[in-house]
């Protein structure tokens, strides 16, 4: 069945979001109270400020972390009769969005019930008892099954098989990159299983009664479900796919949707039999019909009324496939309603609007304006529009120390081109304001001097070499008197996961950065080391914190002294909920006179955690 490609889709976006969520708070479980580290407890917000997009959108939980990924659904988990929104954006774990009073989605965890769940997950009332139960992927490409012992407000999962099987007893095999779908299609009281398959078809199973553990067992119907094949405008190829099921037509039956990696919309097969005599006969067609969504492909939808109206929407993770998908990094959840006149219109790309620059954001805390409080740089690894460069966005603060409001407003200028441009700023050339060190891409690091007349930055190439990785790329500086002679150092993180130290050898008035050592102090993190210099504990001297692609953050306690650094041998770990590329940053955004801390993340958007 083959698609056409018609007009690229463009439209406005419009703004609309949750309520704010007020001191919101998680530990590694995602909700509930901070951790002792050194330097004293630490406390996640979500929206611990106002925040506002470019185009003046308020960010209602600006902390969330961003999204590359969304894996939505709709479901009612709390059993108050509306739809909540639980969303994967990384591998095991699933988001939870509570449907409040007044509409609008306000988050609650980021780990519901610490379920794991694979690459994929399905909430679905398998014994009709009127509460969910889970579907989710057991690695690798199996269905894990958890059984809702709870009741529909109160839902307690109970692991009952780590695979789902058929009545043969053999497991029932589901390619973990492609999300299946269940309901009871034909209306018989048995759910139907389907899984859609690499070659473009689905595989179609019924539940036959119950298996060990009282886990639901299926029949294989057919492999060829209604005879459905999927050939993308790619001409013969198929890929990793998602389903959902949902009466978008109300006429009582369930018609199907199907997102492919190599089609780079969404496919509306309506069901034109009825709910007896399920029939997906019909030809695929993008959706909606009027107006298709085009996107960079891999779409997975979800059907719910986010806005209470009475009538089905959608909603359309963007997971990104064979069409740039760099291009939806930030523009990835959309909602598409349910109109007066039958048709669907796109109200917004972002579902759920926070604080998102594409990918692998690092954020850098500085005084942009000089006004004396501190804004907030947010490095990309590539801009969304533009696939040659990376950007440096800028956060400026338009309120006070002390009452921080922070606005987005364009990207630093001045900073050249390419991708991963990440700045480190320090009075290089002691004439009392900020220059900077910019790492890259490429093994180069760059010296800017700043030439603004008066407060601000205004940077000016100096040294296009200031420092050179003798291994590894993604350089990432660090800034700090390392041993004490009243100069700036400098400390390079980059690929490998090791650091490079250089020492200052220029004095106060212009940097000359000598290498001591390509594998400093025989710190390895994994990949993607982001060193950061900070006195945690107060003692007058500089600690080490490294931050990670998997690892974490680091923490390296310096049991010297000021002139004198020794780092412990031994590491801990900062006990905070990371999910991938932990770059952090510390500055008092708070202005209560101690430092908090930033996170930079794979999805693009920032955590932040106040220090108690």
């Amino acid at each position: 069945m083959r698609v056409q490609r018609p007009t690229r889709w463009s439209r406005p976006v419009f703004a609309w979001g949750a309520s704010l969520l007020l001191a919101a708070c998680a530990s590694s479980g995602g909700s509930g109270g901070g951790a002792e580290v050194p330097g004293g407890e630490w406390l996640r917000h979500v929206a611990p400020f106002p925040v506002t997009g470019p185009d003046g959108t308020v960010f209602p939980e600006p902390f969330l972390g961003g999204f590359n990924v969304p894996r939505p659904q709709f479901v009612d988990i709390d059993g108050d009769g509306d739809d909540d929104l639980m969303a994967q954006e990384f591998t095991g774990s699933v988001m939870y969005f509570e449907h409040v009073d007044g509409g609008g989605y306000e988050w609650r965890t980021d780990r519901y019930q610490d379920l794991e769940v694979g690459e994929w997950y399905r909430f679905v009332d398998f014994d009709f008892d009127g509460d969910v139960d889970l579907l989710a992927e057991e690695p690798f490409s199996y269905i894990r099954y958890y059984r809702n012992d709870g009741g529909p407000s109160e839902p307690r999962f109970t692991l009952v098989a780590d695979t789902l099987r058929d009545t043969a007893g053999d497991p029932i095999f589901a390619d973990r990159q492609s999300i299946p779908n269940a309901s009871d299609l034909d209306c018989d009281g048995a759910i139907d299983l389907l899984v859609g398959r690499l070659s473009g078809t689905i595989s179609h199973f019924e539940m036959d009664g119950t298996g060990l553990g009282g886990a639901p067992r299926f029949r294989l119907v057919t492999d060829r479900f209604e005879d459905i094949e999927i050939v993308t405008q790619l001409g013969s190829a198929h890929g990793a796919n998602t389903m959902a099921l949902g009466d978008v037509d109300s006429d009582g039956d369930e018609d199907l949707f199907w997102g492919d990696f190599f089609e780079q919309g969404l496919l509306y097969i309506e069901n034109q039999g009825g709910c007896a005599a399920p029939s997906f006969r019909a030809e695929p067609t993008r959706f909606p019909l009027d107006e298709p969504l085009l996107t960079s492909g891999y779409n997975a939808p979800t059907v719910g009324d986010p806005d209470a109206d009475g009538d089905i929407d959608l909603l359309v993770g963007v997971l990104g496939g064979a069409y740039n998908p760099n291009t939806t990094l930030v523009e990835n959840l959309f909602w598409l309603e349910h109109g007066a006149d039958g048709g669907f219109q796109a109200r917004t790309a972002r579902f759920i609007a926070t604080v998102d620059v594409g990918s692998e954001s690092v954020p850098v805390p500085v005084d942009l304006d000089g006004d004396g409080d501190v804004d907030l740089l947010v490095g990309n690894r590539i801009q969304p529009d533009d696939p040659q460069n990376g950007g440096v966005h800028q956060f400026v603060n338009r309120g006070t120390p002390t009452s921080p409001a922070f606005e987005q407003d364009g990207v630093l200028e001045g900073v050249g081109t390419g991708y991963h441009r990440i700045p480190a700023f320090g009075d290089l050339d002691g004439d009392g304001d900020l220059d900077a060190v910019v790492g890259t891409w490429d093994d180069e690091l760059l010296f800017y001097r700043n030439v603004a007349n008066g407060a601000g930055i205004e940077l000016e190439l100096v040294d296009p070499t200031a420092a050179t990785l003798t291994r590894g790329r993604n350089a990432s500086p660090a800034l700090g008197d390392v041993d004490g002679d009243g100069d700036l150092d400098l400390v390079v993180g980059e690929s490998s996961g090791q650091l490079a130290y250089y020492r200052n050898d220029g004095g106060p008035g212009g940097p000359r950065f000598t290498l001591v050592a390509d594998g400093w102090l025989d710190i390895d993190v994994g990949r993607r080391s982001f060193p950061v210099l900070e006195d945690l504990d107060g003692d007058g001297d500089l600690d080490l914190l490294v931050g990670s692609e998997d690892e974490g953050v680091r923490v390296y306690m310096n049991v010297g002294t000021r002139t004198e650094p020794d780092f412990a041998a031994t590491a801990s770990t900062l006990p905070l909920a990371t999910f991938g590329f932990a770059a952090p940053a510390f500055a008092d955004l708070d202005g209560d006179g101690d430092q908090d801390l930033v996170l930079g993340g794979a999805a693009g958007g920032l955590r932040y955690f106040e220090r108690r």
